[in-house]
């Protein structure tokens, strides 16, 4: 895919889901907290049931996953990459929850990012 088809591709997601770079960073921090809770801290024992928080077995493994992808990465991945990861489940769980998933971040200790 070249860059022009890769910023149409880019523009569709954006278009059809309503989704937004911001969005998409939020979905990396809490992918990124689903993976690691400790925030890299191996001293702390953290156990979280995923399910309290509002998300499924299914998407927490999906995004656990996408945490460990992008473990080290600033929250900023292109959202073509992040969207093309995703079960359907896990899509439309983040389209129908992007306005919580600060909330879920916001509960945690802040990830060093940058």
């Amino acid at each position: 895919m070249n860059i022009q088809q890769n910023k149409q591709r880019i523009q569709e997601i954006q278009q059809i889901t309503g989704l937004k770079p911001t969005n998409f960073a939020d979905l990396i921090r809490v992918a990124q907290l689903i993976y690691d809770p400790r925030g890299s801290v191996a001293s702390r024992t953290v156990k979280v049931n995923w399910l309290d928080f509002g998300i499924p077995s299914r998407v927490a493994n999906n995004l656990r996953s996408l945490g460990l992808k992008y473990q080290y990465e600033s929250p900023h991945v292109p959202i073509d990459l992040v969207w093309n990861e995703l079960t359907p489940e896990t899509r439309s769980w983040f389209i129908a929850n992007r306005s919580i998933l600060w909330k879920i971040e916001e509960s945690f200790p802040a990830l060093d990012e940058d």
